[in-house]
């Protein structure tokens, strides 16, 4: 029965190297390329995109994998990808030689860490053996690639993870100096919100704590609170702009969870299993998540004008929220559409 089970584990390696990929971010000014360790996710967010954003597309060499639904089964496989130095290089050569008038301004000329996946997930694997492995691969992949991007190239360096993990690579990224920024997810700091959202994922508590040795350290952090969840209401978007302000971070953005694909079915179904009654009623129609979307954001926006934290705040309105429908049914049309211009055309604070 172990024997069998190890066979048909979804945790191995993926086919294709890991390389340095120019990313297709919408109104976000995190990155102009990014560096995925893994296809697949150990962490299981309940409302992550990426399985229908990109995952999906990889359908047919998931199921070699033993993968039949990437969407419903996102957090139950993790596919490392190789180490290819030569491949590597020369992407990093691609991007670093990327003249700056061919690329987006917003993305700061950075790669981020990374975009589908965690860069410092655990690595869980019924195998001991195979698990150390892979978890050590997983390592060298991170540590490799960064220490060839800051002694190679002159690219800027985005970390974005969940996980406390990223504490033992600290003495690395203080050595980028300017050229790089440490950011962590926080929605929210209800670890019983994140038990049903991010199931798999390490608890608020621990990335709160996690910031705060970074800011510790020397580093130069920055907050995605993102997504946040309609069960977010004012007292607790209130109190974590509160925890996230202490720490002085360069950025924090800010987006109210949206609709893709399966999510909303998978949060329920996680939600079912824990006893949790969730809002999931905003999800219902086009309009009522519009409605919450731009509630959340409003809320957000007063506060951290509340709080003297405005000026870090980067808002991520979703495209969509630039509907013309929805532009008419705004009290002020005209008004609102600056602020979305404002924000969508926004570039994020870098370390001068």
């Amino acid at each position: 029965m172990i024997l069998e089970q190890i066979e048909k584990q979804p945790v191995d390696f993926w086919h294709a190297p890991a390389v340095i990929a120019e990313n297709h971010f919408v109104y976000k000014s995190l990155s102009n390329w990014a560096f995925n360790v893994a296809v697949g996710c150990s962490h299981a967010c309940r409302f992550c995109y990426v399985p229908s954003a990109a995952t999906i597309k990889q359908g047919a060499k998931l199921a070699e994998y033993g993968v039949n639904d990437p969407d419903a089964e996102w957090g139950n496989y993790v596919l490392l990808r190789p180490w290819d130095e030569q491949k590597f290089l020369a992407s990093l050569r691609s991007a670093e030689n990327t003249p700056r008038k061919k690329l987006k301004p917003d993305g700061n000329r950075a790669v981020i860490y990374c975009s589908t996946t965690d860069p410092y997930q655990v690595i869980r694997h019924p195998d001991p053996a195979r698990q150390r492995e892979l978890a050590a691969h997983s390592r060298f992949l991170v540590r490799r690639s960064l220490e060839l991007i800051r002694d190679q190239s002159t690219l800027n360096v985005r970390v974005l993870t969940r996980s406390p993990l990223a504490r033992a690579d600290f003495d690395l990224f203080k050595s980028f100096g300017k050229r790089l920024v440490f950011g962590m997810s926080l929605p929210t700091l209800r670890n019983d919100l994140a038990k049903v959202y991010e199931p798999k994922a390490p608890a608020p508590s621990q990335r709160l704590a996690t910031l705060i040795a970074a800011v510790e350290a020397g580093l130069h952090v920055y907050v995605a609170m993102a997504p946040t969840y309609p069960e977010c209401d004012e007292a607790d978007l209130r109190a974590t702009l509160e925890a996230v302000g202490e720490l002085k971070p360069i950025t924090i953005f800010h987006e109210p969870i949206n609709i893709r694909a399966e999510n909303v079915a998978r949060i329920e179904e996680q939600a079912a299993e824990t006893g949790v009654r969730l809002q999931t009623e905003v999800f219902a129609t086009r309009e009522s998540w519009q409605d919450y979307a731009v509630k959340a954001l409003h809320t957000v926006s007063e506060l951290a004008k509340e709080l003297g934290i405005k000026k870090h705040l980067h808002l991520w309105p979703d495209k969509s929220l630039g509907s013309q429908s929805l532009v008419e049914r705004m009290k002020k049309p005209r008004q609102y559409q600056e602020r979305l211009d404002y924000w969508w055309n926004r570039i994020s604070e870098w370390p001068r």
